[in-house]
Formats: structure tokens, C-alpha cells, sequence
């Protein structure tokens, strides 16, 4: 773990601050004429989730993280936890539940995905850019209503919510982007 000053965090960074793991999601540097500089970041706790923003000095420092990678499929869902399992070495990891709860909801089961470890220990998701995933529901649509741009609510089967074109009914096949949550179009 390297010392960094505040003026160098950049987005995608992962800072420890006081024992607590925050991915960096936003920064905001200003200057306002003469007086000191504020920078505001936005930042997301690793092990609850809850976004903050936190006004730091610029000449302070922070330890900033390297963490693990590992490429590994979601097998079930256990009490509080969800159990991943490395594809290499076939050992099991549990991811805390309140940590990954809304990632969840983009992969059902043998879908893989990156869990990002720290001192051996699994402390996040990173999904994949898109999730394919089936329409279990649809909202009702009025036939003669195609405006351009209209959407209607449709369940998939994890139960995420998103909005689809009226054209898309249960059964159906979709992408979804994992980053926003939109519909991108029919799987191939």
C-alpha cells in the first residue's frame, strides 16, 4: 500500500481511510481565487455500499489500495452471503450480502463475474459490462400508442426491474447494461 496525497486520487482508486475500504467515484477539485483549494470527493464504502461525499485538503494523504482480481462463477445464494467459486483453483468465497445486493440482481446462477479480493479476503463485485438476462414480466401496453422513445416496465428473471420498448414481451431474451441498468437490445 503506497501514501498518496488527496491531489492525486483519481476515479477508479481505492483508498483506505481510518481501517475503512472506499472506492473512489468522483473528485472535485476548486479553487476559488485566492483562497485554499477544496477537494470534494465521492466516494463508496467497499463493505456497506452507502456513497459519501467528504471534503478533504489537497496536501493530505491517504493510503491508496492494490486489490485482487479473480475471475470466478456465482454459484448460490447461502443465508447472508453469496458463494462465488474460483474456475482455477475451485475454491469457494462468500460475498456479504449487503455489500453486493443491487450487483446481484445482473447474474443468476454460473454466470461469472470479477471479485476483487484484499489480503486474501473478498470485499467486491465487478459485473461484466453486459447481463443477458429473460423477461419473466411485462407491463400492459395500449396498441396505437408507439411515440417514439416510450417505454414500459418489465421484470427480469432475478427480479431487476428495467424499462423496455413495447415491443419486447415475457420470454424474451435481453441485454442489459450493468453499469446504468438499460435496456440494450435482444440477445444474439
Amino acid at each position: 500500500m503506497a501514501s498518496t496525497k488527496m491531489i492525486d486520487i483519481r476515479r477508479g482508486m481505492v483508498l483506505n481511510m481510518n481501517g475503512t475500504l472506499y472506492y473512489c467515484l468522483d473528485r472535485d477539485l476548486n479553487t476559488p481565487g485566492n483562497w485554499r483549494a477544496i477537494l470534494t470527493l465521492k466516494l463508496r464504502n467497499f463493505k456497506t455500499g452507502n456513497v459519501i461525499e467528504k471534503r478533504v485538503r489537497p496536501q493530505d494523504k491517504v493510503e491508496q489500495v492494490i486489490l485482487d482480481k479473480r475471475s470466478m462463477s456465482y454459484l448460490y445464494a447461502e443465508g447472508n452471503g453469496y458463494v462465488f467459486m474460483d474456475k482455477e483453483t475451485f475454491d469457494q468465497v462468500t460475498l456479504d450480502r449487503q455489500s453486493v445486493a443491487d450487483q446481484m440482481l445482473y447474474l443468476k446462477e454460473n454466470d461469472d463475474a470479477q471479485v476483487i479480493l484484499h489480503n486474501g479476503n473478498p470485499v467486491g463485485l465487478e459485473l461484466p459490462p453486459q447481463a443477458v438476462l429473460t423477461v419473466t414480466e411485462t407491463a400492459g401496453w395500449l396498441k396505437g400508442s408507439s411515440v417514439a422513445g416510450q417505454y414500459k416496465a418489465a421484470t427480469l428473471e432475478t427480479g431487476l426491474q428495467v424499462q423496455v420498448p413495447p415491443f419486447i414481451e415475457a420470454g424474451e431474451v435481453i441485454q442489459i447494461d450493468t453499469r446504468t441498468g438499460e435496456y440494450l437490445g435482444r440477445a444474439k
